[in-house]
């Protein structure tokens, strides 16, 4: 376990640069979930160390696999100044243990949602998982272990769940593509959804 957290921490070093701040949370019967920022220029970015200690585990499987399995890190990327976004860390922490605490597979096109505010005063409680190799590599590991991916996370409000429940993933991204919506903006307001 810690020998694939400190692969993953290098990788999001070469990828992002030295982290400014981290932050740790333990929630009862899980793993320690790490919260790392990356400041770059006027945009941060906050990525979790600890989701992919353990492989993502069917829900349906009668045993989980200890080797075998998807494995992740969440990364949200916001524009710095504009609200308290550094507040996100617990929330996110939360996020990187919904595999363990409720069994769940989270992959590109889930919604996430924590029930709350990500920050104080955001119009979003969930997120759009995007795929991954795009800012971060996926980190290939030895056999038979499955890579980690580097799953980005977009804001949704809860009119862009809603709608996203109903249309899809692809649907709401080709909506906010279309409609040039600044997904880091921590302030953005819900995209014309009609």
């Amino acid at each position: 376990m810690g020998e694939v957290l400190a692969l993953v921490e290098a990788r999001l070093r070469t990828a992002l640069g030295e982290p400014d701040a981290r932050a740790a949370v333990t929630f009862l019967g899980t793993d320690r979930i790490e919260v790392l920022r990356f400041v770059d220029g006027d945009l941060v970015r906050y990525a979790t160390l600890g989701m992919s200690a353990s492989p993502m585990a069917d829900p349906t499987a009668a045993l989980a696999d200890p080797v075998k399995g998807p494995r992740a890190e969440l990364v949200l990327t916001v524009r710095a100044g504009l609200a308290d976004t550094d507040k996100v860390l617990r929330p996110l922490a939360v996020l990187a243990a919904t595999p363990q605490v409720e069994g769940l597979v989270v992959a590109p096109g889930a919604s996430l949602d924590v029930g709350e505010p990500l920050w104080p005063g955001a119009g979003f409680s969930s997120v759009l998982v995007a795929e991954s190799g795009g800012l971060v590599e996926d980190l290939e590991l030895d056999e038979p272990l499955d890579p980690v991916r580097f799953l980005p996370l977009l804001p949704m409000t809860s009119n862009e769940a809603a709608w996203k429940r109903v249309h899809g993933a692809q649907a709401l991204e080709e909506r906010w593509l279309a409609r040039g919506t600044d997904l880091r903006d921590p302030l953005r307001r819900s995209v014309s959804l009609d």
